[in-house]
């Protein structure tokens, strides 16, 4: 047997916990029409439609393979999207379609199980990995229209096969041959990062000490009154960056930009990154974390792929002094190690922008 492949002792990751909820997906199968009042939002938290952006901009797109060869152009396109918008879409990132269609394959044939066969791979109690829900931390907060696997992917010494469904044929090796394709877009865009940010190409990367990737499959349920529920309530991330493979037809996320939601809307075979909380606080808030959330729909289910890329859990985050400025760039952040961070940011419920408020430094 492969060393990696070891089972190992349920020890937890030491981030959290959410406590079980029934599956949305099951729910949705007994009784379509159905919304259960602990699923219903607070009218504040509706996905409405005069939240709109009226001019239905769209988030930034650029073509990753003339990044990757230095182009300035695109460089600068970057460092834009980065500050305006912390959300962009990349194009011609040389992951093929078949790895694409394979990691969506995987996907869509774990939320194919029967329920009872899904749970063999639940989260444990004190556990963030797995099936379930994110972010459930008490009784009575309001329910997400959503099902998720969560699951540790690099580096292979952290992944724990107990909570990969690997009896469905080929699912192991899409999400690994996957997985390293996104670490080097990941890499490559993390390497721009840096020479925009003043520093070394791989600087940004060292940073992190042992950086951590790990995957959240989302399964939408179809809604009868989707005008009532989240798919996922408004929040920034936690990683420094991550990787979205959406639905190529379906548009569910939407981006808070200038006080309005902003659909996302789906370019075949193209990758949504967008920045995390690390990074907000490595550029003294030059890259913003953008408050993102997703919907649901009437018509069919909708799944998604997020890739997350975070700093190890003894790695600092604080403000690089190359984005200190003592006359225009004030220090705008404490530094923190990061494990600290991502206990408080998954101890609580998801909450807009609440994670990195509580890391801003008091200002007279």
């Amino acid at each position: 047997m492969d060393p990696e492949e070891v089972v190992q002792e349920d020890e937890g990751l030491g981030w959290g916990k959410s406590l079980p909820v029934p599956s949305v997906q099951e729910m949705v199968r007994k009784d379509s029409q159905s919304v259960p009042e602990r699923y219903i939002q607070e009218h504040n938290n509706r996905p409405l439609d005069s939240e709109f952006s009226p001019d239905l901009c769209e988030i930034p797109i650029i073509n990753f393979s003339l990044l990757a060869n230095g182009d300035e152009e695109e460089q600068r396109k970057l460092d834009l999207a980065c500050k305006e918008w912390g959300f962009f879409q990349i194009t011609d990132h040389g992951v093929t379609e078949k790895v694409l269609h394979d990691m969506k394959e995987a996907e869509a044939a774990f939320f194919q199980l029967p329920l009872e066969e899904k749970k063999k791979y639940a989260m444990g109690e004190n556990d963030l990995q797995g099936y379930g829900q994110g972010y459930v931390v008490s009784e009575q907060q309001k329910l997400e229209w959503c099902d998720l696997i969560f699951l540790l992917t690099l580096p292979p010494k952290i992944r724990k096969f107990k909570h990969w469904p690997v009896s469905i044929p080929g699912f192991k090796e899409a999400v690994e041959t996957y997985s390293t394709d996104m670490q080097k877009v990941a890499e490559e865009l993390l390497a721009n990062l840096s020479l925009l940010m003043g520093m070394e190409k791989e600087d940004l990367k060292s940073l992190h000490g042992e950086m951590k990737q790990a995957m959240r499959m989302n399964y939408y349920p179809l809604c009868s009154r989707p005008e009532l529920v989240l798919g996922i309530s408004p929040h920034s991330d936690a990683s420094t960056i991550t990787l979205l493979l959406q639905d190529d037809e379906l548009t569910g996320l939407q981006i808070r930009h200038k006080q309005k939601w902003v659909p996302v809307k789906p370019i075949p075979n193209a990758i949504v990154v967008n920045i995390g909380d690390a990074l907000e606080v490595w550029s003294n808030g030059v890259y913003k974390s953008i408050e993102h959330r997703a919907v649901t729909n009437e018509k069919r289910s909708r799944m998604s792929i997020a890739t997350f890329f975070i700093p190890g859990d003894e790695a600092e985050i604080g403000p690089l002094e190359s984005m200190v400025d003592d006359k225009h760039h004030l220090r705008m952040y404490k530094k923190i190690r990061y494990l600290d961070f991502l206990r408080h940011s998954l101890g609580s419920k998801l909450d807009g922008k609440a994670h990195t408020e509580f890391l801003k430094l008091e200002t007279e």
